[in-house]
């Protein structure tokens, strides 16, 4: 069944001048009128996820979801010569993938593709990049819904698990696997960059999105790549540009008490700089997703006191 509307609506979202060939051995930019002509093409616009696509290499592809119980694809194309095919679809509300603000979501999105991937027994090693065109005539296109899809909708239909390992190399895994590595390396390396310039740190970033990529078999776009690493980029150097200043104001506070108060002793300010110096460790653990308990555990304080420093951070 052929969907003519869907089809307009299918051009509509894909980007402004995909990737697509008719050879996977190569790849070409192109505006979509002319991309849209070509057998495979790129159906998710660059950092944005519109669309779930999953490589089926069965000779009865199409019909993947309906053995597994899944809901059924908006579309499949389905090579004639072998039945292998690609299976879409459209989700209701797009996912950006670069966000840190909106981590957590990209996070779930791609546990939810690796389930849905894992029921299809699809191929992990596709990269998610090209999509067998449902606008080109070679393939067997048949458009089996219009319903677009919510994740929580399409988690009921899976177990949701943790990302293998091989699924962290794969999909929107490795947008997770990147963030994640570069995020936690960041939130140290930004002390190194005090007094320096944002351009320099964002090179640091980009540097180490860069090498983790690198270590994918099918790496991220590099567009991705440079838009994660500006995320976490601004986001670090916001934050520690605040609570740094936050720690030389207090220190300037307690420098002036100090010097108010003749018989305070060496002992009292060494005390002192040690409750400061784990009052920013907390914060710093807070910042890479410890728990109040974890936090307490680690740096030998009571729940209440490291509570009370989250309190006052986001206060």
């Amino acid at each position: 069944m052929h969907d003519g509307q869907f089809l307009a609506d299918f051009y509509k979202k894909i980007p402004h001048k995909p990737y697509s060939t008719d050879d996977l051995g190569y790849t070409f930019i192109s505006p979509k009128e002319i991309a849209i002509k070509k057998r495979y093409l790129q159906h998710n616009p660059p950092c944005k996820v519109v669309f779930l696509v999953f490589d089926v290499d069965c000779h009865d592809a199409v019909l993947a979801w309906f053995d597994v119980g899944l809901p059924m694809p908006n579309w499949t194309s389905q090579n004639p010569e072998n039945g292998h095919a690609h299976l879409g679809y459209e989700l209701k509300f797009p996912v950006t993938t670069t966000s840190a603000s909106k981590q957590k979501i990209i996070e779930y999105l791609a546990v939810i593709e690796a389930g849905m991937a894992r029921k299809l027994g699809a191929d992990v090693g596709y990269s998610g990049l090209l999509t067998k065109n449902p606008c080109h005539s070679y393939w067997r296109t048949t458009i089996w819904t219009r319903q677009t899809y919510e994740l929580n909708y399409l988690a009921d239909f899976i177990d949701l698990k943790p990302l293998l390992p091989k699924e962290q190399g794969s999909g929107l895994g490795r947008n997770c696997t990147v963030f994640d590595i570069v995020r936690k390396w960041a939130y140290k390396a930004i002390r190194d960059y005090r007094g320096s310039t944002f351009d320099n740190w964002h090179a640091a970033v980009l540097k180490e999105c860069l090498s983790v990529n690198s270590a994918f078999t099918q790496s991220l776009p590099y567009t991705e790549i440079k838009a994660t690493a500006k995320s976490i980029a601004k986001y670090c150097w916001q934050k520690d540009s605040y609570y740094y200043q936050e720690f030389i104001d207090r220190q300037t506070r307690k420098g002036s008490l100090g010097g108010k108060k003749s018989n305070s002793s060496n002992g009292g300010k060494a005390k002192s700089l040690k409750y400061a110096k784990k009052r920013d460790e907390a914060v710093l653990l807070h910042l890479e997703g410890k728990s109040i308990r974890q936090i307490a555990s680690l740096i030998g304080v009571s729940k209440s006191s490291v509570a009370n420093w989250i309190n006052q951070k986001n206060g």
